[in-house]
């Protein structure tokens, strides 16, 4: 079962207040947003963390956090009590979350992933996510979210910060005074 047709059996079985949005195949949150018309904090932005837990163990976690938002790695490696953590592969990524990277839904149904996601998401009565396609995303009550994917809450978000002028990359090159 693909892990779309896994998330509206879910959605169905647990009778849960969602509907369903069809946009053009975009798998960037902040455009995904755009094509779904809500505002970004509302957006589930879902990546797969690998923390290494030992010297040759580690657990992957599916890390949730706003759109605005950036995945904080000290904060997932604290939680799971890590020496390191670090974005999964792609592929492995792929593999656990049963999803091209970029629709990667908040959901973790593979058993070797944890799911982890910031409060800041949870304020909101409604998160939107790509529903493990490209094309379709899902806008779902957050109290259906909780009961259905009954995540670990901690919160695991930073601000993403603006370049300051300084830190832009230009090809202008320094000449000697």
């Amino acid at each position: 079962m693909s892990a779309h047709d896994w998330l509206m059996e879910q959605l169905g079985r647990g009778q849960a207040r969602y509907r369903v949005i069809d946009h053009a195949p975009e798998g960037h949150t902040e455009r995904a947003s755009r094509l779904r018309a809500h505002p970004l904090p509302q957006a589930a932005k879902s990546l797969v963390v690998r923390v290494a837990t030992g010297r040759r163990s580690r657990q992957y976690v599916l890390a949730v956090v706003p759109g605005d938002r950036r995945v904080d790695l000290d904060g997932v490696r604290g939680t799971y009590g890590g020496a390191e953590a670090a974005f999964a592969a792609r592929d492995v990524a792929e593999r656990l979350a049963g999803s091209v990277s970029g629709s990667v839904m908040p959901f973790a149904r593979h058993p070797e992933l944890e799911l982890v996601v910031d409060p800041d998401l949870l304020v909101h009565d409604e998160i939107f996510f790509n529903a493990a396609r490209l094309d379709r995303s899902v806008a779902l009550a957050t109290s259906d979210y909780l009961a259905l994917a009954r995540p670990l809450v901690k919160p695991i978000a930073q601000h993403a910060e603006p370049l300051r002028s300084s830190e832009h990359r230009t090809t202008a090159r320094r000449t000697p005074a």
